[in-house]
């Protein structure tokens, strides 16, 4: 079949080819990426003790297939789905510890004894860290719009999700926070100020005049 040539509006097309070819292969990787992050999560868990991190893994997992489900149905219809994207509540308290402990340097595991819950919630924190990112930035070319909103709006829900793994890994010292000293902080703090006033001129532009 030959390609169709000249321009199209999206309202003349069906929901389902309301996609340019750019996007489409963003959509497959997104959709297939939270297939690996709930694959790898249930591989996870097999090597998990601590029932603490097997709940906020449990519940994380519940939250992204349900997330995964609208947006499959979404992209595979071109049409608002059945339900909508939901909101994910994290429960861990946000009382983040500041400072350095003494700890063990880190190193390759030698064998998979070595496994630990420090490790699995790493690999959970980058999962969700590379997928809320390639989410964003596939949001801003995405042309079928539900399909494009659905994405969007679940970018901040992966959010909340890294911020759980990460708050769980900062409890137990997993991920320890360092500080500037007090004085080298507040420097920090206020090397910005508002604008309150309008520039003097701005640059002509180079459009003609209508």
């Amino acid at each position: 079949m030959m390609p169709q040539t000249g321009k199209q509006p999206s309202q003349q097309m069906a929901p389902t080819l309301n996609h340019g070819g750019h996007d489409l292969f963003d959509s497959h990787e997104i959709i297939a990426g939270m297939i690996n992050v709930l694959d790898q999560y249930m591989i996870f868990r097999t090597f998990m003790t601590d029932q603490e991190l097997i709940s906020l893994l449990d519940r994380q997992y519940a939250f992204i297939e349900s997330q995964y489900n609208v947006l499959a149905e979404a992209f595979s219809t071109g049409q608002k789905p059945s339900a909508s994207t939901g909101v994910y509540n994290m429960t861990l308290s946000h009382d983040v510890q500041f400072g350095i402990t003494p700890s063990q340097p880190k190193k390759p595991n030698r064998s998979i004894s070595d496994v630990k819950e420090a490790g699995l919630s790493a690999h959970m924190l980058g999962l969700i860290k590379s997928q809320a990112s390639l989410m964003g930035m596939g949001a801003t070319e995405i042309t079928n719009p539900i399909v494009r909103r659905i994405v969007a709006d679940t970018v901040p829900n992966f959010i909340e999700l890294a911020y759980e793994i990460f708050l769980y890994q900062n409890k137990h010292s997993y991920y320890q926070v360092p500080q500037l000293s007090p004085s080298d902080a507040e420097k920090m703090v206020h090397s910005y100020q508002p604008v309150n006033e309008q520039p003097a001129t701005m640059p002509q532009s180079k459009a003609p005049v209508q």
